[in-house]
């Protein structure tokens, strides 16, 4: 809004003109971001010490993770407002479809994980937020977005409402017909889900997610761009640029949470922020027709949650069968099985983290080869 503002000015100072560009409005929301996260960074730490507002280390988990116990949580705070702040100097939120669904998503399960934080760290719940409360926030997630790019009108005069784009292939789209909206439900569910399974190492989440985000505002970027679309065979979406402006500002803020969250944390994001950057990592993903690619960007995420179903199920097969249950993972999330085969958290932390930048830079190249 700051920046409708003040381009309403540029006949009286000509540098305001800068506004009309989503690269200059884009970078101006990161850096927006990250600042604001280093000024609230702080100030929300000393909030939570104060309240005594700190994480209850799980038991069965690894030896090492005992010492953290008590470390601030719900930090995702840090996170939510400083996409707030920068989201509303920068985007044009009052007037642009996707800006508005993906906002949407980041602060409804931003709301929901805060609502799961705060009974398990304030009331002392153990369990949170009873697991089917919070599967149900994710599902209507899904079922709204899904149904809103289902019947809106600009998708349905495009043909593009019901449809996903397939990578590595020219002009290649499924068609879900109306499934396509349990298929949104399904991208959003997982994405979140996954993400939150993620968190569980000093920076992990955080610098994935950035990383992942990155990508995004650079697909984003030229899905919106007509030109750029038309050259890379890819699906032209009018006003979909806009949501690199949103995707810049979340990689702000995931990267000035990462300055307090990086090992030996100072605060952990929780699910408040897991689940909120889950959804908006599934939600860009939709939004521009990027549900399969989002496997591939996010493929760290998804390696995280196949371990975990892997695990359990496996588990309860073998105690079925055998009497007793057997492992393939000495701990799942996957993090947890490096960990405890020994290596530093910080280098667990590092090597995913190049394997998501090699992911990402991957997932840029089958634009390239369509």
């Amino acid at each position: 809004m700051l920046a409708d503002f003040l381009y309403q000015f540029k006949d009286v100072f000509f540098g305001f003109n800068v506004f009309r560009y989503i690269t200059v409005r884009a970078a101006l929301a990161a850096i927006t971001a990250l600042i604001f996260s280093f000024y609230v960074g702080p100030k929300m730490i000393r909030w939570l010490q104060k309240h005594q507002i700190g994480e209850e280390i799980r038991t069965d988990g690894p030896a090492t993770h005992l010492a953290k116990a008590g470390t601030p949580t719900m930090g995702g705070l840090i996170i939510l407002s400083s996409i707030l702040l920068s989201v509303l100097m920068w985007s044009k939120i009052l007037s642009n479809f996707y800006v508005w669904m993906i906002f949407l998503a980041t602060f409804w399960m931003g709301l929901v994980g805060l609502m799961d934080d705060y009974l398990k760290v304030v009331k002392k719940k153990k369990r949170g937020l009873i697991g089917r409360y919070k599967l149900a926030g994710q599902i209507t997630l899904g079922l709204i977005i899904g149904s809103l790019i289902y019947f809106h009108p600009q998708f349905v005069a495009q043909g593009l409402n019901d449809n996903t784009s397939v990578p590595f292939f020219k002009n290649l789209e499924i068609n879900f017909g109306i499934f396509y909206i349990p298929i949104v439900i399904l991208v959003i569910t997982a994405a979140s889900n996954a993400v939150n399974l993620t968190d569980g190492l000093d920076g992990l989440a955080a610098g994935l997610i950035a990383i992942s985000m990155l990508a995004f505002a650079g697909m984003s970027y030229v899905t919106g761009n007509v030109k750029f679309a038309d050259y890379l065979n890819i699906i032209y979406l009018p006003g979909s640029g806009e949501l690199t402006v949103y995707c810049m500002a979340v990689v702000g803020a995931a990267m000035g949470f990462l300055w307090f969250n990086a090992y030996p944390a100072q605060v952990f994001m929780g699910d408040t922020g897991a689940l909120a950057l889950g959804s908006t990592l599934g939600a860009a993903a939709v939004l521009i027709k990027k549900e399969i690619l989002l496997i591939l960007i996010g493929g760290v995420f998804v390696a995280e949650a196949l371990s975990v179903i892997i695990q359990t199920t496996y588990f309860k097969y073998t105690r079925k069968k055998y009497g007793q249950g057997r492992r393939v993972f000495r701990m799942a999330p996957l993090h947890h099985h490096y960990e405890l085969k020994g290596w530093h958290e910080a280098k667990v932390v590092v090597r995913f983290w190049i394997i998501g930048i090699l992911l990402a830079l991957l997932s840029l190249t089958t634009f390239k080869v369509q």
